[in-house]
């Protein structure tokens, strides 16, 4: 028998498996991890300012009296430590060599159509000193205040660009990228998806929308496009900063300077480290086995809920590898604690499209079709999201679209729902255990079918929890 450790909400368990299976990514959590000193992670991120791509030094790009906006990736992109934090500082440190005073400087968090965070919680994030010293200058973008937005017209490509007005408008942008996940982030998406608006966001973020490849990804052509529709000077205004983490406690590349640059960089870097998922099994499976842990970007200091923990992460970020290794009509193992919860201060939508729309139909481009803009459009959920901590409504519908999945899985089985009734909702079935489920697939397989098991990655990241919503 082959043993593997999987993911298993914020735990790992031990899990049995065939002789004949591929073992993919099986590293313990934390192991062969690089960790930096605070001072040798700011080192990197000046070394990277002292030579931009494309782009002169910050301090030679504005003058005493310039207005700057610095941007930053949100907590959804989690696991990157203080990196957040060093860059600004460094940044704010090139920008007063220049004479810039800091009170000509705003911070905005790019949240998208995600929530905004709290003081506490971007305290959290870009450290309490930063958040403190800009208590009236920090904020969240807004895609829904439209006296704040500029749209730039639609590209031949029909896709709509609108930007954030106090981005677009400053004399100069400086985006800080807490760390590239594979080819999907970064680059272009930072900023006309973090500052943008639905009607903008939605050109992408459709069921055959949304890419993980570092060559050649379909997503970030789309973002070249809308980039391209910017005026010139516009773009010669923006200043991007593109990281690579290896988990929160190492910077492993970081590069400065124009957007087109330093993606490239950080593309030709990340190609070196990540063989592609189709080459981790010499040949395709009747069985993709995997754990889903608690760590789903969109409930950073929230809880998860079932959406988020069979669809969003179980079939979307952990579902790459069902295409890349699985035969059509393989069977997916997932092993996960999944509940009956639902957060409702951050997740508003998402038990009416659980109800109502998942009751209705389990098809990805059904759903986008029928109910997308009509849960964009709820005046209800987007009051919550303007002035609270919610998501955007559009939000619940987006995170069923790896539901797509189903179009090459034939079944789904997960092991060890505390819930069970609740994955059976989904026309999944249900095992008491990992083991308990290998003999499932064997029955609808035969005893001779083959395996692959993805380990937890070991740079995984539990997403944190706001104390008050921990148990």
């Amino acid at each position: 028998m082959v043993e593997a450790t999987l993911w298993f909400g914020r735990e790992t368990i031990r899990a049995r498996l065939p002789e004949r299976t591929y073992v993919v990514g099986a590293r313990q959590p934390g192991e062969g991890i690089r960790r930096q000193t605070r001072d040798e992670r700011l080192a990197a991120v000046r070394n990277a300012l002292l030579q931009p791509l494309d782009r002169p030094r910050l301090r030679d790009l504005v003058r005493p009296g310039a207005s700057v906006v610095i941007a930053f990736d949100d907590p959804t992109v989690r696991g990157s430590g203080d990196v957040r934090e060093l860059i600004i500082e460094a940044c704010l440190e090139e920008l007063a060599a220049a004479g810039v005073d800091e009170r000509n400087v705003r911070l905005i968090c790019a949240n998208a159509l995600h929530r905004k965070f709290t003081h506490e919680e971007l305290a959290h994030v870009i450290g309490r000193a930063l958040a403190d010293r800009f208590a009236d200058r920090l904020e969240c973008h807004d895609a829904e205040d439209w006296d704040n937005i500029v749209s730039y017209g639609r590209t031949p490509g029909g896709h709509w660009v609108d930007l954030n007005r106090a981005a677009a408008e400053a004399d100069l942008l400086v985006y800080v990228n807490a760390g590239c996940v594979l080819g999907f982030s970064g680059g272009w998406k930072s900023v006309v998806v973090g500052l943008s608006t639905w009607r903008s966001i939605k050109s992408t973020h459709h069921p055959d929308g949304m890419s993980m490849s570092i060559a050649h990804n379909r997503m970030h052509a789309v973002f070249e496009e809308m980039a391209a529709q910017l005026p010139e000077g516009l773009q010669r205004r923006i200043f991007k900063v593109e990281t690579v983490m290896d988990g929160a406690e190492a910077v492993a590349g970081v590069w400065a300077g124009s957007i087109p640059a330093t993606r490239a960089a950080a593309l030709a870097f990340l190609a070196t480290r990540n063989p592609p998922r189709r080459a981790a099994a010499p040949a395709k499976v009747d069985v993709v086995a995997y754990g889903v842990a608690d760590a789903s970007p969109y409930a950073v200091f929230a809880r998860p809920n079932p959406i988020l923990t069979l669809i969003s992460s179980g079939l979307g970020y952990q579902g790459g590898y069902i295409e890349a290794l699985g035969k059509p009509g393989c069977t997916v193992i997932m092993a996960a604690p999944v509940r009956d919860e639902w957060d409702t201060e951050h997740h508003p939508s998402y038990p009416e499209v659980w109800r109502k729309v998942l009751s209705e139909t389990r098809d990805a481009y059904e759903i986008d079709r029928r109910y997308a803009e009509a849960f964009a459009q709820r005046a209800d959920y987007i009051e919550r999201y303007r002035f609270g901590v919610a998501f955007h409504p559009v939000h619940g519908i987006l995170a069923t679209q790896p539901l797509k999945r189903l179009r090459h899985a034939g079944r789904v089985i997960v092991a060890g729902a505390v819930d069970p009734d609740v994955p059976r909702y989904l026309g999944f079935d249900t095992a008491d255990s990992v083991e308990d489920a290998v003999a499932m697939a064997q029955r609808i397989h035969g005893e001779e079918c083959t395996f692959a098991v993805i380990g937890p990655a070991g740079d995984a990241t539990l997403a944190p929890r706001s104390e008050r919503l921990r148990p």
